[in-house]
């Protein structure tokens, strides 16, 4: 792709590399569905499904291919007729088009991208596993990708946040700034591994997982995975801002039992948004927070990821905290370092855990440190999931330690909701003894003195010899 001239980055990279994915996966699903239902029939018109145009290696190619996938395959799959009720698989492949594009103007490269997939089975057990770590490779190449890093929280933290909150079979589970899904990947694993047993809990997890992504691309990539960990049909995978409906419109049967999400940094909604919400600004993690508390059920958990600008923010900020507070039980706020989300923004986060139906009481903090050895995460070392060993062990026998420290809510009210609490128990750097430290200056500022005298009688030298010599000549 990178040889090709319409692709212009990683973002357009990743992207063209998503439908193709997608009508590749959604392919081989058919293949199995064909195998166990004798009646199953594509909502892809027969021309349009992968196996017709891109599986054959010698398939077409070059300007017919290009002629082929713009004025046939794209415009009929944005049309493709289909309702929800009756034709559910059509209306996730229509959802996709709608705004997906094909960057790539070279239809002999574009085959070769093809031939590329075809050789891969996500029938095939290995393959598909395989495959899944080499997809997270591709959506973490997005925090290099400009704007597009606000769509890819790293794993460690998305699974870290999910074996916390402890999702169970049944329980709705929603992340409303869902971007490339990886909250909701790691809620279906962690279901699957510990709690679904028969094909009927695997059907009950299938209907339990709910997102919304408001961009078009990271949507694709998110259903894409949806697709690729085995949810056959992620309707309630939606393409909207969440942001857009008035908390008002929401009825009882919209709550769900867990939130897990990573709302954008910074981001600013349009104007008119701010009005859906009883405390009104158009910062967008202010918004989801609201949003997040209203949505859950009584006894729900709620987790997200938050900048320090949320912690310790006046004005409507103090007015959101203190309904967090009053509404939800803020047991838990892991405190992360600089680094975690590099390159895409050196912001320091915060990982805020509650449960909705009681109030806050007190905050347990946990100051997450950095490995031995490292100073900062970058891209070849980003933080792991096993640093969260320590959190983990200490997370249902709470104690206080150097990294670990708990302020009861009398206190932060008195701090008008300041949730930026400082790591009180934080060992303080030894410097060593004042008067060694002392005397090692003045020993520094005589090496200093002595060197500069030195050089300045060297230079001294030096500009009378030249002096002289031109004097001679």
């Amino acid at each position: 792709m990178r040889k090709d001239a319409g692709v212009d980055g990683d973002a357009q990279r990743i992207s063209q590399l998503g439908w193709m994915l997608f009508l590749k996966i959604f392919d081989d699903s058919e293949q199995e569905l064909e195998l166990l239902n004798d009646r199953f029939r594509s909502p892809i018109p027969e021309p349009l499904r992968w196996r017709n145009w891109a599986a054959p290696e010698d398939g077409i190619t070059g300007d017919g291919l290009l002629d082929f996938v713009n004025n046939e395959l794209f415009r009929k799959l944005k049309d493709l007729p289909a309702d929800a009720a009756h034709n559910p698989r059509g209306v996730i492949v229509r959802r996709v088009f709608e705004d997906a594009y094909n960057y790539m103007k070279n239809g002999t490269l574009m085959r070769q991208v093809i031939n590329k997939l075809q050789a891969i089975n996500f029938n095939n057990l290995k393959d598909r596993q395989h495959f899944g770590d080499i997809y997270e490779q591709i959506l973490r190449d997005l925090q290099n990708a400009g704007n597009a890093g606000e769509y890819y929280t790293p794993r460690a933290v998305t699974q870290f946040i999910v074996d916390m909150v402890d999702p169970q079979l049944g329980e709705k589970i929603l992340d409303p700034a869902c971007g490339t899904g990886g909250f909701l990947t790691c809620a279906i694993e962690h279901v699957r591994k510990n709690y679904v047993k028969t094909p009927k809990d695997e059907a009950t997890l299938q209907a339990s997982i709910f997102g919304v992504e408001k961009k078009p691309m990271p949507h694709l990539l998110c259903v894409t995975n949806m697709l690729l960990h085995q949810i056959e049909v992620p309707l309630e995978l939606r393409h909207d801002n969440t942001l857009a409906r008035p908390l008002r419109d929401y009825k009882p049967s919209d709550r769900v039992n867990v939130i897990i999400t990573n709302p954008p940094f910074g981001g600013m909604e349009e104007d008119g948004i701010e009005k859906n919400f009883p405390y009104q600004t158009r910062e967008t993690a202010d918004l989801f927070l609201q949003l997040i508390v209203h949505l859950l059920k009584d006894g729900g958990r709620g987790a997200l990821v938050l900048p320090d600008g949320t912690l310790f923010g006046e004005g409507v900020k103090t007015r959101i905290k203190e309904k967090l507070l009053e509404e939800c039980n803020l047991h838990t706020i892991v405190r992360l370092p600089n680094g975690v989300f590099a390159p895409y923004t050196g912001i320091k986060t915060n990982l805020l855990f509650f449960t909705k139906g009681e109030p806050t009481r007190e905050i347990w903090y946990y100051e997450h440190p950095y490995p031995q050895g490292v100073k900062n995460y970058n891209k070849t070392k980003p933080i792991r999931i096993e640093e969260f060993a320590t959190e983990k062990e200490w997370w249902t026998n709470r104690v206080e330690s150097e990294n670990a420290w708990r302020v009861p809510i009398e206190r932060i009210k008195d701090a008008n909701y300041n949730l930026d609490s400082k790591n009180p128990n934080a060992p303080v750097d030894d410097h060593g003894d004042p008067a060694e430290l002392l005397a090692d200056y003045h020993k520094l500022l005589a090496d200093l003195g002595e060197t500069r005298n030195t050089l300045k009688a060297e230079l001294m030298t030096a500009l009378g010899g030249r002096k002289a010599g031109g004097q001679t000549a």
